[in-house]
Formats: structure tokens, C-alpha cells, sequence
């Protein structure tokens, strides 16, 4: 699809990163099939299709309106429709463009710039403790399931695995240590068992992923640069890989050079760094998970998240890993589309 730039943007590398993509889209549509808004509303401007050419308009030097704001905030960023085109085009960094240029000319409100800053603070891992303690002190007067979902099953630090000749480093993250902190705890139990060392670099936190998907591609890029920071040394010393326990992290810290290519002093090293960049399910499968003691005479269903299917291209690992286990995998209905918590 032609794209031609307006004059104020023509210079801007994001502009002409947008433009690139753009131009490998051949506007077939086959994307809208695994779209889940579109699937939802049936509405063409709610479809990745629309969607881009709702962002040409605007890289071309249409006045980006409400409607235009609206239809791109209801992406639910699930990356469905990467799979699905075949044109290899890349939504995703597509609309992470589109949508920092939309809100460059239609600020948002002070209620949503409140909401979205709220929101951005759960990147503390602090706050974000004190939110679910907060849930611990009201869990008398909350339903049954909201008790059961929202309550971590303990506050305490995850502690660090035995030493062995091989080590990696775990993201340690904001959020998941503090609503799910039994995650990275079994994650570090699981790699014991193969003869590896999982290592939290303490000094490291948020992957930068809450910043990036509301707009803050400046608070991204810090949270990126600390991260790189916090892992390179451990990198330099030996550690062979970093992994990510949450999938909804590793999309962005896989393109922590593409995010940095511009940083002086961390250009380099954020290519280098998410090379080694692997999902947990990656680094499972390049080891013997025989070696692991697990009961797996289970029946159990599995919804892979786009993240991992869409987001970094693994369909059908994990499923490959529970079932070389042992476990019995049950068939998912639609299991390759949005489940529409889209990182809730």
C-alpha cells in the first residue's frame, strides 16, 4: 500500500518506520477474520485493515479525529492478524506508532490521563504490593472467586536457586511477584531440577510493557535501559540466556533493540541482550524436561496466550511440552483467538 508522508513527518524515523510497513500491506483483508473486534462489532474501522489505513490517513496529514482515537484504542493488541497476513506485515509496532501520533494531536482528557497514570504505577512492584495487601485486608467482604483470583498465595521475595555451572537470569517483573509470586518460585524450582541456576537481578524491574501500551514510549525506553543495565554484567559473566516467566513481557523485551536503537550507549547492547531473550517455554524445550518429577496423569486444557502464539511466534510449544510430560491435552475451541483480557 502507497503511503506518501506528509511534510512535517517525511524526516521522522518513525514516520518512515510506519511507512515501511505499511508498504508491504496488499490490503486483503485476510487479517479481520482473527480479529476479535472486528469478529465482535463487524465494523471495518474496528479490523487491523482499517486500522492501518485509519493510520495512513494520519501519517499523510489528515487531522486524526475522536472516532480515529476511539478505533484504535479498542485494539486489543493480540496480534492475531500477524499471524494471519501474508504479507508478514507488523501491526503491532504499526500501531504503537499510530496511536503515539493520534494522541500527539488529541491530548487525552484529565480523567483518562489520570486513569493511565494510575495504571502506570503498578510498575512499582511496591505499590503494586500494597494493592494486593489492600486485597488481603477486604478479603472478608469480597465474593468468593474475586478472593480466590485476586490474592497472592505469598508476599515474601522469591529466593534465589542452588548454584550450578549453568545459570540464566529471570525478569523478575512489577506485577507477577506480587499477584502471582508462586510463578518464578516454581519457575526456579522446575530449572533447579535441570542443573540450572535462574538468577533475579535485583537492581532490574518492570520490562517497560505497561509504559509502551499507553502511549509512554519515553518511560518504556527508561524501564528498558535499567533492565539492560541490570542484566548485561550477569550476561558478560556467563549467564546464557534471559528468561521470561510472563509472556505478555517478553513481545517488548525481545525488541529492546529495536526500542533503544537510538539510545546512545544502549543501541548495542539492547540488540545483543535480546538475542538471548527467550520465553520460558523456550527454554524448556531445549532441555531434557524428562529429568523432571512432576505428576502429570492429569486431563487439562490449555489457552495459550496471544503473547505466546501471536506476540512471539510460538504456537503449539507449550501444548508440545505438557503433552512430552505427560499430561492429556483436552481440544480448545478457537484457541487461537483473544481470550479479550488483553494483559488484565
Amino acid at each position: 500500500m502507497h503511503t506518501q508522508l506528509a511534510d512535517f513527518l517525511k524526516d521522522t524515523p518513525s514516520a518512515q518506520r510506519a511507512e515501511e510497513i505499511i508498504q508491504n500491506c496488499v490490503h486483503c483483508g485476510f487479517c479481520n477474520a482473527t480479529c476479535p473486534t472486528y469478529r465482535l462489532l463487524g465494523d471495518e474501522l474496528d479490523g487491523p485493515r482499517g486500522r492501518i489505513y485509519q493510520i495512513k490517513q494520519v501519517l499523510e496529514g489528515e487531522q486524526a479525529t475522536p472516532a480515529t482515537q476511539l478505533h484504535l484504542d479498542r485494539c486489543l493488541t493480540c496480534r492475531a492478524c500477524e499471524t494471519t497476513c501474508p504479507s508478514g506485515v507488523e501491526y503491532g509496532h504499526l500501531l504503537d506508532i499510530g496511536r503515539e501520533l493520534v494522541d500527539l494531536q488529541l491530548p487525552r482528557s484529565g480523567k483518562q490521563k489520570l486513569f493511565r497514570k494510575v495504571i502506570g504505577l503498578l510498575a512499582a512492584p511496591g505499590l503494586a504490593r500494597l494493592v494486593f495487601l489492600g486485597g488481603r485486608i477486604v478479603s472478608p467482604l469480597l465474593p468468593r472467586h474475586l478472593k480466590q483470583r485476586v490474592l497472592p498465595r505469598s508476599g515474601q521475595r522469591i529466593p534465589e536457586g542452588s548454584k550450578h555451572k549453568r545459570a540464566m537470569v529471570l525478569l523478575d517483573g512489577c506485577v507477577q511477584p506480587a499477584a502471582a509470586p508462586h510463578i518464578n518460585a516454581a519457575a526456579i524450582h522446575v530449572f533447579d531440577q535441570l542443573g540450572i541456576q535462574l538468577i533475579i537481578a535485583r537492581q532490574a524491574g518492570c520490562c517497560g510493557s505497561l509504559q509502551h501500551h499507553l502511549g509512554d514510549t519515553d518511560g518504556a525506553r527508561k524501564r528498558a535501559m535499567k533492565n539492560v543495565d541490570a542484566w548485561w554484567p550477569l550476561i558478560e559473566q556467563g549467564a546464557e540466556a534471559v528468561v521470561i516467566s510472563a509472556s505478555g513481557c517478553a513481545p517488548l523485551v525481545k525488541d529492546y533493540g529495536q526500542l533503544l536503537a537510538d539510545v546512545p550507549g544502549y543501541a548495542d547492547k539492547a540488540a545483543k541482550l535480546a538475542s538471548v531473550v527467550i520465553d520460558l517455554a523456550e527454554a524448556l524445550a531445549g532441555e531434557d524436561v524428562s529429568k523432571l518429577k512432576i505428576k502429570a496423569n492429569q486431563r487439562i486444557a490449555f489457552h495459550s496466550p496471544c503473547t505466546l502464539q501471536h506476540g512471539q511466534k510460538l504456537p503449539g510449544l507449550v501444548e508440545s511440552l505438557l503433552t512430552q510430560i505427560g499430561f492429556e491435552l483436552t481440544r480448545v475451541p478457537d484457541a487461537h483467538l483473544c481470550c479479550g483480557s488483553a494483559g488484565t
